[in-house]
């Protein structure tokens, strides 16, 4: 009886009635990854801010960033809390950003987003700027040597954040360890992380090698052999965008990142990618 008259009123006021009557249903994890995941590849354009936590040789580092990025061909703009701006447009500049670093002598400066300047005390590069890692996370590349990792994300259930309902996906990979590897012929950091599917980052912390390093053959390098022992991502659930992604290691938290004020796929103007767009001091 009391379906019937909510059935009723909903055909009284125009409403779908299976959505008045019945429960959403609930998602599975692969419904969530692939959610998920054809979210973050069907961006064109990103506006957020970032909050960054990362664990640089031993301690912890915060940031807090506007991020403007448009896909296809990639720009982005980036300004930190503590002035420092940094655009990168595909095609320019050749090849290299332009950042100004907000300190003297106060001129912007053109440096290579994978070079050792730029990356100093930073886990991911400028090219990887917004969701860029996270597609890796759950899927790993073309080149990654043991899935079992990718394998252990599940949907672990519903949380607000920032006042926003969202999913939680949880990856629990106990066995994360460092083991020793040897490329058989020279390979870069960039490629060994592709095959382990562990970010660039710890491989150079704990190799002491520099950004762009190339491993010689049959040299022993220590690889992480996953991206974290424990990963938690909260997902809005409207955009299916992360709005908190949080990854634990051996050693404890070793990055946490927060998304606020996530407006996608909203045309930014191009001036928004130039030197001279008011406001910035590149």
């Amino acid at each position: 009886m009391i379906r019937y008259y909510r059935l009723l009123a909903a055909t009284t006021l125009g409403l779908t009635t299976l959505a008045a009557t019945s429960p959403e249903p609930k998602l599975t994890t692969d419904q969530l990854i692939t959610r998920l995941s054809t979210a973050i590849q069907g961006l064109k354009t990103l506006r957020c801010n970032v909050r960054a936590q990362e664990r640089i040789e031993g301690s912890y580092q915060q940031a807090r960033t506007l991020m403007k990025i448009s896909f296809s061909p990639y720009k982005v703009y980036m300004r930190n809390q503590k002035g420092i701006e940094v655009l990168y447009v595909t095609g320019q500049n050749n090849g290299d950003a332009w950042v100004y670093p907000n300190s003297f002598p106060y001129v912007t400066l053109s440096l290579a987003p994978n070079g050792s300047v730029m990356r100093k005390n930073q886990h991911h590069s400028t090219l990887d700027a917004g969701y860029g890692t996270i597609a890796e996370m759950l899927h790993g590349s073309s080149q990654r040597l043991d899935r079992s990792f990718e394998k252990t994300f599940r949907y672990a259930g519903d949380t607000t954040m920032q006042g926003r309902p969202a999913y939680v996906l949880r990856a629990d990979y106990p066995q994360f360890r460092y083991v020793s590897y040897k490329p058989t012929k020279n390979e870069s950091v960039s490629t060994i992380s592709d095959k382990f599917g562990c970010g660039e980052y710890r491989i150079l912390e704990r190799n002491d090698l520099s950004p762009g390093a190339v491993v010689p053959a049959g040299k022993a390098v220590q690889v992480p052999n996953g991206y974290g022992r424990r990963i938690i991502m909260c997902v809005d659930q409207k955009l299916f965008l992360p709005l908190v992604v949080q990854v634990n290691d051996d050693k404890g938290l070793f990055e946490k990142f927060e998304f606020s004020d996530v407006v996608a796929n909203q045309p930014i103007p191009a001036q928004e990618f130039t030197k001279d767009f008011k406001g910035y001091k590149l």
